[in-house]
């Protein structure tokens, strides 16, 4: 029986297929492979489909993270030097709770980011809002670690308290393979250096007199986007956009659930700071720290927040 022309066509492309399947099988197994096995199942919390950290879940990571296959030596150069067990971990973590909104690269284009505002974070950009570092640095892994627990208020990043340490660990060490920001680096960020929290912040008679100043403060500087009530309904607030050309309007400073955090440092550390992508500027070279704890004061004010009792300011002046 002679094979016809199509079906002889059929078993070339089958038998290459196969051949290329086995070569880079082979070619994996000779560069990641025998590191890859020793993943411990048990490294996490979480439950595990069966093989679902074989060969598929390997070169996935490796793909995602941008590496060539075929020179396992990229790992060590390009990347800073993480465990491999952990960025295992973390993509299997980042799979699991983050991927539907951030994508399954990081790029923000999740299944489900289509209706959100605003956006999910494009976390292959490296440019992150919520730092302790300067205008224009990466994050320390304790504000990664402040994000990721705490989620983002009025946003629909949840919060994941419940991560166990290690989980939260390996999804920051995962997250830091996915911008190129993260190596390209000269050395590691330094966290800004932060007063404490004045002791009149809550006493409602010495907290007046910063109240008035700050009010003044925030309508110079603030209201502008903000609004002169700090409900973000200024003028030009429904034309700001993010560096992603994403609209980005102002908070609503007068909710308790700010973006940043819900205490009082949350929002000093922001005006130091600024919001990195966004119209937010650092306010550090242009105000004191005084002044600064004035604005929060004034902020504090529109929050309708009871002022704390004296025991409690009197225990913040304690050193």
């Amino acid at each position: 029986m002679r094979l016809t022309e199509p079906l002889w066509a059929g078993v070339a492309l089958f038998t290459a297929v196969i051949g290329i399947t086995l070569s880079s099988y082979w070619i994996w197994h000779r560069s990641i492979g025998a590191d890859a096995a020793k993943f411990n199942r048990k490294a996490t919390s979480l439950p595990r489909p069966p093989d679902e950290l074989g060969e598929t879940s390997v070169v996935g990571v490796l793909a995602g993270s941008g590496l060539q296959q075929t020179n396992p030596s990229i790992l060590s150069r390009d990347f800073p030097r993480f465990d491999d067990e952990r960025v295992l971990q973390g993509r299997y973590l980042f799979e699991r709770h983050c991927a539907a909104c951030h994508g399954r690269w990081g790029d923000g284009r999740g299944e489900l980011a289509e209706g959100m505002h605003p956006k999910p974070r494009k976390l292959t950009a490296g440019v992150f809002k919520f730092r302790s570092t300067p205008t224009g640095s990466l994050p320390m892994d304790l504000d990664l670690e402040r994000t990721i627990r705490r989620g983002i208020a009025n946003s629909s990043m949840p919060s994941f308290q419940h991560l166990p340490s290690r989980d939260v660990d390996a999804l920051i060490v995962f997250v830091k393979t996915l911008s190129s920001n993260w190596r390209r680096q000269a050395q590691p960020s330094m966290p800004m250096s932060l007063p404490a929290e004045p002791a009149w912040l809550y006493l409602t008679v010495e907290s007046e007199t910063h109240r008035v100043v700050g009010k003044e403060l925030f309508a110079a500087n603030c209201a502008p986007c903000h609004g002169e009530r700090g409900d973000g309904s200024s003028e030009i607030a429904k034309s700001l956009e993010d560096v992603w050309g994403q609209p980005c309007a102002p908070s609503d400073l007068r909710h308790e659930g700010l973006k940043c955090g819900p205490e009082l440092m949350d929002i000093f550390r922001v005006l130091v700071t600024g919001l990195d992508g966004t119209p937010m500027p650092s306010f550090r070279e242009a105000f004191t720290d005084e002044q600064l704890w004035d604005v929060v004061a004034y902020i504090a004010s529109l929050r309708r927040k009871p002022a704390m009792d004296a025991t409690k300011a009197e225990e913040l002046d304690e050193p």
